[in-house]
């Protein structure tokens, strides 16, 4: 019971700060996805059209996530120094393999039929890409992007090791001053952040893809 009482007199002590971490931790977790997004996607893409590329690429994407996250952070501390540049990179090598693997599966799990049908009708590659393929591997991308997401946000809390903000100040701060009221007060806005982007992602799954396409990335994933 003390220690709720602590935790809620700091909660109201210090809303503001934590809010403005959240928000620090949302913005770098947010811009790694979206650099993930505009690699992984047209990585995915080429590596459907050749194949001989899918082991090696998927080999040195899954081997990126591999590296544990305190050693990138002190390789790409040497490249761009301390600050949320660093921080954006690090978790956008982390999003990669989820998003180019979501990419490749989304693609090459639509109906060949439906492939052949739309070159039967005198379509090229890049027309049959954008409006057959791609839409019909949306569900499944946005499948990738939760994964990436949450990637991201779990990560980046070790990002302030390298000044990029966010929530890990708060926790790391905590254990250098052996306060459990600061490392829950940065842990459990991060949980929730993950809980409730993840969350967001899945409904504008749900309002943006058809019963029939869910049905068919539920079955891919």
């Amino acid at each position: 019971m003390e220690f709720l009482s602590d935790f809620a007199r700091y909660l109201g002590s210090n809303s503001g700060r934590l809010l403005e971490l959240t928000w620090e931790h949302l913005q770098m977790s947010l811009a790694a996805v979206f650099f993930g997004l505009l690699v992984g996607v047209p990585v995915g893409i080429l590596i459907v059209r050749y194949r001989k590329l899918v082991h090696p690429v998927l080999w040195v994407a899954n081997a990126l996530q591999t590296i544990p996250a305190l050693a990138f952070v002190g390789f790409l501390m040497v490249l761009f120094g301390l600050g949320r540049d660093t921080g954006i990179a690090v978790l956008f090598f982390y999003t990669l393999m989820p998003i180019i693997r979501a990419t490749y599966t989304g693609i090459t799990s639509v109906d060949p039929s439906m492939v052949e049908a739309a070159r039967g009708m005198g379509m090229t590659r890049w027309q049959i890409l954008r409006m057959v393929q791609l839409p019909m591997a949306f569900s499944v991308l946005l499948v990738g992007v939760r994964v990436a997401t949450v990637i991201a946000i779990g990560t980046a809390t070790i990002m302030s090791l390298a000044g990029a903000g966010g929530l890990g100040y708060e926790i790391f701060s905590g254990i250098q001053r052996v306060n459990d009221v600061r490392i829950v007060g940065g842990a459990i806005p991060a949980a929730l952040l993950a809980v409730l982007t993840d969350a967001v992602i899945a409904w504008l799954e749900r309002r943006l893809t058809s019963p029939g396409l869910r049905i068919r990335a539920e079955a891919v994933r």
